[in-house]
């Protein structure tokens, strides 16, 4: 099995407008979340965690609020790409907001391991 990191990307005030979401707004949008975790059973071998609060750190210790768009993160399992894109195909993070989206990478191994 392959490893797939997936990335959630939503507009900074998207993801304000949902830390002000009433508990029962959140409940109903965790169920689709958890409705899609048990799709995916074993191959969602990290359901991650909402990201927020980043900095960049660029070359001479410049350090400065990030403008990613990245949001929060899973871990997944897939016999290869196309089944983890299969398995995000229906995610409820992109029914969230127009300008969401998902992205896959593979995790590759570490050259000269």
């Amino acid at each position: 099995m392959k490893q797939f990191i997936i990335t959630y990307h939503a507009p900074l005030d998207a993801a304000w407008r949902t830390a002000e979401s009433t508990p029962e707004e959140m409940e109903v949008g965790m169920k689709a979340w958890m409705d899609w975790a048990e799709r995916c059973g074993s191959k969602l071998v990290d359901f991650g965690t909402p990201l927020g609060n980043g900095f960049d750190i660029k070359p001479g210790g410049r350090v400065g609020n990030s403008e990613s768009t990245i949001i929060g993160y899973s871990i997944m399992e897939a016999d290869n790409m196309e089944e983890a894109r299969d398995l995000c195909l229906e995610h409820p993070h992109l029914d969230w907001n127009e300008a969401c989206q998902i992205v896959i990478h593979e995790s590759l191994p570490v050259p000269g391991s």
